[in-house]
């Protein structure tokens, strides 16, 4: 056989294989350029056209607000002051996030003021990182697979490829980390004024040899934080994805090395326990990446206001 039909038999051999990186990846990406749901022209060199992790971030935002107005409407239409039912959840939730996180942080002051947004932040981050683990696409792949056989380039087809996991995507954890930035800026302007704020960065009556290197380590740091941010929400989210997905891939990876039932058996004995484990897990940091990403913002935004050194 000549070195290029050995070549291009490994290939084929591969081929046929389960290949794990490729579907996990697969699985925690944007669907991307490649599988767009709606194309549109580029601005500006910045492709717009609307993706799966856009569309989540609709579903989300809109499910939100049409879930928390809706509630709040029908209590404010009873006569009974006590709240019920989801009504009762949800205001565990705002007082919570006004009394554990803002209040501690931002002050009594100015709580009426940043607690609308560490409340946003924390049911948005909540509810999207909650959906990822919900595995709708999955399901419908199997359906378009075995019932519907839909085209490869019909909708159902498209919106199936990519992650559904919006805060596992850098691009949106940095939109998120952003709002947080400009948010100290604002803080810190309203409590002390524009040019006091910037004046509170470093502390005041050292010798001036020491801003030189005091300010550049201050005004870099001001740019850590969000980027701390930014990193912490999408590598947890992605990470715990992406070792569900690993365990899950052994009961291919054993079909194909065992073969048949045997295989089969071992996989699923191995796999289906670790990865109900790692869910399980998954569900733990949902919560604690939602409350630790408003955490730090709350606690971003009060160093702005109270200023110590």
């Amino acid at each position: 056989m000549l070195p290029q039909e050995q070549v291009e038999h490994a290939a084929t051999e591969v081929a046929g294989k389960f290949q794990a990186g490729t579907v996990i990846i697969e699985h925690v990406s944007n669907s991307g350029i490649d599988h767009p749901l709606i194309h549109l022209p580029p601005v500006l060199g910045v492709d717009l056209s609307v993706t799966k992790h856009v569309l989540m971030l609709w579903i989300v935002a809109a499910t939100v607000f049409v879930v928390v107005t809706w509630t709040v409407r029908r209590y404010l239409k009873q006569d009974r002051l006590v709240p019920s039912g989801f009504m009762n959840g949800l205001e565990f939730v705002v007082e919570f996030v006004r009394d554990s996180i803002a209040l501690p942080n931002v002050g009594k002051k100015w709580l009426s003021v940043w607690t609308p947004l560490v409340l946003t932040l924390f049911v948005f981050i909540l509810c999207s990182n909650a959906v990822g683990l919900i595995p709708i696409f999955e399901v419908l792949g199997l359906l378009d697979r075995f019932v519907l056989h839909t085209s490869h380039e019909s909708l159902l087809n498209r919106v199936i490829h990519g992650g559904s996991t919006t805060t596992g995507n850098y691009n949106v954890t940095a939109a998120l980390a952003s709002i947080t930035f400009g948010a100290i800026i604002i803080a810190g302007t309203r409590a002390h004024g524009f040019v006091k704020h910037w004046k509170n960065i470093v502390p005041h009556g050292l010798n001036p040899f020491i801003y030189v290197i005091l300010i550049p380590i201050e005004v870099l740091g001001m740019f850590v934080r969000p980027f701390a941010l930014t990193m912490r929400l999408a590598a947890n989210m992605t990470g715990g994805h992406i070792a569900i997905l690993t365990i899950l891939s052994f009961v291919f990876i054993f079909a194909e090395t065992f073969g048949g039932p045997t295989g089969l058996g071992v996989g699923f004995g191995l796999s289906i326990p670790l990865a109900v484990a790692v869910t399980g897990l998954e569900i733990i940091v949902v919560l604690v990446q939602a409350y630790v990403f408003t955490l730090l913002s709350a606690v971003f935004i009060g160093m702005a206001i109270h200023v110590h050194h």
